[in-house]
């Protein structure tokens, strides 16, 4: 290479560099005004130190500025990229797409540039330029001078380090640390990780313009993603990308990516690929089951089964040992409890139940009209709504329920109401949903408890025995035993079981994952926050089909997620080194 073609090459970056930095300009009072003047700026830099004093007025002290200058270009021009988005306005895909091949060009002409400008070729494109270098390399500086410089220097190594593996980590590779249990016993915290990204479409920051997406994700694949429960605005964004630099660059310390709370953001998320486009999907029982277009009966998705963990219990012995797993949701004997409680709701005779709640309420109407007072007229409506209906709340109130329903006047027509509306028209075909027919049946289950706790209140207080035998009362207490193994039953529906999703028509129609989009769970069921949930509760009845049905707080929401989201897959674990490999399933049962 001669000094003229560099010359030119010289010339011609600096001229890219502005056009890109012209096509930055954004007619808009905000962020986005500094992406053409830094630009614009950094190319009239490029200009003189580089076409100017170097080549056209052969400075060789200009040559250490220029080479610096080169080495930064391709990061500046990318911060310029990214703050022409980062305002109330984006950009189209055409201008996207263009000011990217701009960058790739320049980005190109500063490696080619500094190829040949280094001290081994430097001499070949003219001797003067590598006697000038040499004269002043850092080794002939003396005293406080050379500390500084050496300090600078390191300091440019740090930045420039930062850059290079925030490109790495867009288009290439990144190196995760596994940050809470969602995935034991594939993962336990502290796992390192790597995400190979290439295959997986990576995209410039801010925009749809980048890689192809070459990668089809496949049920079991374990895969890192934006978190969709965060804004992908550009606003946060540009606060994703910002709080990258800032990260690595203060080594660690400093992590601007928080939520609205302070605390720093579940992003990305670590989870494994369950469902794929094509398929509905439901879990009942900790079963997952799907169906496709195909055909219309639900079957067990049998490989769920290979990696879905329920029972941390029963994991290998070496990854209980030295409290490498941290939080047990469930003990071994919580874990038999919620199995006998899903055994007796399958079993459940509705029609039994019927029977029985018709003999409660026979019972409660006794016990009110020998009770005679009713001095409250009114006023249960609110008492049966949604929120007086919160399972928890009836279970550890309970006397207050039977002291208000035998003051009322309507108060034995309200118990009627609430243990029986539901049989005027029982449930029976549930069309294979067993997410629906499981709940109807759990309803029935806390309803039969609340009735039988509520009447037992009712005649221990007909009978002025109630605060004598309260504490002591053997069927009230069996009763209130039975209650908390519900309510502890019901905490845990969300994390066992999800009914049909995507959900059906109104009609009745299946919907399915659409192409492109794959839906993600944890393999510890129980300890992961997943795409089977929102992050906030709201009170949900337990079944459609009953007017005065039983309600809890649910995060149930479950949602997909599209592939531009997702980043790339675990290619590789290589921290701890005695269980370092290709994730799979390495945490087979003992």
């Amino acid at each position: 290479m001669n000094k003229n073609k560099l010359k030119i090459q010289s010339l011609s970056l600096a001229i890219t560099s502005a056009v890109f930095s012209l096509l930055c300009i954004n007619y808009h009072f905000d962020i986005s005004l500094l992406a053409p003047v830094l630009g614009l700026l950094y190319s009239a830099l490029l200009y003189y130190f580089g076409y100017n004093s170097v080549f056209c007025k052969n400075q060789a002290k200009s040559i250490s500025i220029y080479r610096e200058l080169l080495q930064y270009e391709p990061f500046v021009l990318l911060i310029c990229f990214v703050l022409r988005r980062a305002g109330a306005n984006g950009a189209p895909f055409a201008l996207d797409f263009i000011t990217v091949i701009l960058w790739c060009v320049s980005s190109g002409l500063s490696l080619l540039i500094l190829h040949y400008l280094n001290i081994k070729r430097i001499g070949s494109i003219d001797p003067s330029w590598h006697k000038y270098l040499e004269s002043h390399s850092l080794s002939s500086y003396k005293g406080a001078r050379r500390g500084l410089l050496e300090t600078l220097s390191w300091v440019d190594a740090l930045v420039q380090a930062v850059f290079m593996v925030l490109l790495l980590n867009i288009f290439l590779v990144q190196l995760y640390e596994i940050p809470s249990e969602s995935m034991v016993p594939e993962f336990l915290i502290k796992d390192r990780v790597v995400v190979f990204k290439t295959l997986s479409g990576p995209k410039f920051p801010l925009s749809d313009v980048g890689l192809p997406y070459l990668k089809r994700y496949k049920r079991g694949d374990i895969v890192v993603f934006r978190n969709p429960h965060y804004s992908d605005d550009r606003k946060s964004e540009v606060r994703t990308f910002m709080s990258q630099i800032i990260y690595m660059l203060t080594l660690t310390r400093v992590n601007i990516n928080v939520d609205e709370d302070g605390n720093p953001k579940a992003d990305p998320l670590v989870k494994r690929v369950t469902g794929v486009p094509g398929e509905q999907l439901m879990m009942q029982d900790g079963i997952l089951y799907h169906r496709t277009s195909k055909s219309d009966e639900w079957s067990v998705v049998e490989d769920d089964s290979r990696w879905a963990c329920w029972n941390l219990n029963e994991v290998r012995a070496e990854l209980r040992r030295n409290n490498q797993i941290q939080d047990y949701p469930l003990s071994q004997a919580d874990y038999e409890q919620m199995l006998e409680c899903e055994q007796e709701r399958r079993e459940l005779d509705v029609q039994l139940v019927r029977s029985r709640l018709t003999g409660l309420a026979e019972r409660f109407d006794r016990a009110w009209r020998i009770y005679g007072r009713h001095p409250d007229s009114g006023g249960l409506e609110k008492f049966f709504n949604k929120e007086g209906m919160f399972e928890y709340s009836i279970f550890s109130k309970h006397y207050n329920c039977a002291t208000r329903l035998l003051n009322s006047t309507e108060g034995a027509q309200w118990f009627r109401a609430f243990a029986l509306d539901w049989a005027s028209s029982i449930k029976t075909d549930f069309n294979g949903n067993l997410y629906e027919e499981a709940n109807y049946k759990l309803n029935l289950m806390i309803k039969q408890k609340i009735a039988q706790i509520i009447v037992r209140d009712a005649e221990l207080i007909v009978n002025g025995t109630f605060e004598n035998v309260y504490s002591t009362d053997a069927q009230l207490l069996e009763y209130m035993k039975e209650a908390q193994k519900l309510n502890d039953y019901v905490f845990l529906i969300d994390r066992r079981s999800f009914g049909a999703f995507p959900a059906d028509t109104e009609d009745g129609k299946p919907q399915y994952i659409p192409a492109g989009c794959y839906f993600m769970m944890g393999d510890n069921r129980f300890n992961s926050l997943d795409m089977r949930h929102s992050y906030t509760p709201k009170l949900t009845e337990l079944t459609k089909y009953d007017k005065y049905s039983v309600t809890y707080y649910s995060n149930l929401e479950p949602q997909y997620v599209p592939m531009r989201r997702m980043l790339g897959t675990t290619s590789y674990r290589f921290w701890p080194v005695n269980r370092r490999g290709v994730p799979g399933h390495t945490g087979m049962r003992k």
